[in-house]
């Protein structure tokens, strides 16, 4: 079986060593780089299956690489590592194109555990949205019949409703574009449209407060970010 590939940035030497060296232990292909500067010029001799960024960083933070990143590669898992705590700082982070956020002080295991959590909601993602049933966490989403499937029991959706979920389902923990949804569900991104999409939000949120797991938060002046946890 082929390694995983991840891109460590950390400029903490001996975190990044200690990091990188236990990661290679765990059978990982691990490329440690300390320089923020020079992230995006490693893609041409490294291709990862998931980026673990620092957010202070020398000569460009993780929040700028994220974004180039995510611009370049639109379902690669990124993880930030950060010693900031506060919430709008994790909402940037995921505005920034992470699918992941651990404050600092973490250890290595909970990195590993979020690490493989990541790469198989990647997979599923890929294999689900085009499956007749879509997996989010506990519920059941089937789009050819606008249906969510709860314990509780089965909630219809209009369909608007089922084609915003859609949208949301092949971005599981990836941001996705306000504009870019209006224009993929209604064809234009209308102040019409865009008070109708507001009104769906909502009324999906009310939806998933039957999995903690899942949440859509908002991510202003960009868009969402569906979180499957």
């Amino acid at each position: 079986m082929m390694k995983k590939k991840i891109l460590y940035v950390e400029d903490e030497l001996n975190l990044g060593t200690i990091v990188s060296e236990t990661l290679g232990q765990k059978g990982f292909d691990v490329l440690l780089i300390k320089d923020g500067a020079k992230v995006m010029e490693s893609f041409k001799i490294f291709t990862p299956d998931i980026c673990v960024l620092d957010v202070m960083l020398p000569h460009k933070d993780g929040y700028e690489i994220g974004k180039e990143i995510r611009i370049r590669y639109e379902s690669l898992p990124i993880i930030f590592l950060t010693a900031k705590t506060q919430t709008q700082d994790v909402v940037k982070g995921f505005s920034s194109g992470g699918t992941d956020y651990i404050r600092k002080p973490f250890s290595v295991d909970e990195l590993v555990v979020r690490i493989h959590n990541q790469l198989q909601l990647q997979l599923k993602n890929k294999i689900n949205t085009h499956a007749d049933v879509i997996l989010l966490g506990k519920i059941k989403f089937i789009p050819k019949k606008f249906e969510l499937h709860l314990a509780s029991g089965i909630i219809k959706l209009s369909n608007r409703e089922a084609e915003v979920l859609t949208v949301f389902a092949k971005h599981i923990n990836e941001t996705v574009d306000r504009k870019k949804l209006l224009l993929e569900v209604w064809g234009d991104d209308s102040f019409f449209h865009s008070r109708n999409l507001d009104v769906y939000i909502s009324k999906l949120r009310e939806y998933f407060t039957a999995d903690a797991g899942i949440e859509i938060i908002t991510l202003k002046g960009k868009g969402y970010q569906f979180v499957v946890g």
